[in-house]
């Protein structure tokens, strides 16, 4: 049941994450996105047969927090008006959508409870707000890790010297396993969730609850 619930708000999630950045290279410049058709919420375009299926899947079973990515949205960022600002921009976009959807799904979770308590009582609907809201802080927490290829990555890239940024940049294609290994052995965990969880209190507690 859980994962009936949450996998739609996985894909959606991580689905406008992919179109943020798709949307900010635009704006700076970069058609890429657009151009192949990638500037769209249908999930058919953007969905990885790992990142979006397998890995989830293998989070249920293994009973750990759903999780996931979409197929990456294409970007060039050397057609970007500035190289290093817009680097940073469209690699924020994906977090701060993701930490405004959180901050969406809290407003109608204070919504409901305020104000249509009956639906608020709902079987199951509490929950889902809930998980809704630690599930999108956690996509924004783990993209901002500055492990290649992810958002936090690309940040650091262009804030380092130019020779540090090429070996740094030479990581890329080794991050995956990197990701693994911390989850193997406990670590991305103790890396994301006092922050995550520190959000998520703070979050709420704007909020009145």
């Amino acid at each position: 049941m859980n994962f009936i619930l949450f996998f739609p708000l996985l894909v959606f999630s991580v689905i406008l994450h992919e179109v943020s950045h798709g949307f900010a290279a635009l704006k700076e410049g970069d058609e890429t996105a657009l151009q192949l058709g990638r500037l769209t919420l249908n999930p058919l375009s953007h969905l990885d047969p790992i990142g979006s299926v397998l890995f989830p899947l293998v989070c249920l079973f293994m009973n750990l927090p759903l999780f996931g990515w979409a197929k990456p949205v294409p970007i060039n960022p050397l057609r970007f008006r500035n190289y290093r600002s817009g680097t940073i921009k469209v690699s924020l976009a994906g977090p701060l959508t993701n930490l405004l959807l959180a901050a969406l799904l809290i407003g109608i979770f204070s919504l409901l409870a305020h104000w249509v308590p009956t639906l608020f009582r709902a079987p199951y609907l509490a929950p889902f707000i809930s998980q809704g809201v630690l599930l999108n802080l956690v996509l924004a927490v783990f993209n901002l890790i500055p492990i290649p290829p992810l958002d936090g990555s690309r940040i650091l890239s262009v804030l380092l010297p130019t020779e540090m940024a090429y070996k740094y940049n030479a990581l890329e294609p080794y991050g995956f396993f990197i990701l693994m290994a911390l989850i193997g052995f406990g670590l991305l965990g103790k890396m994301l969730y006092p922050m995550v969880y520190g959000l998520y209190e703070f979050m709420f507690r704007v909020a009145g609850f």
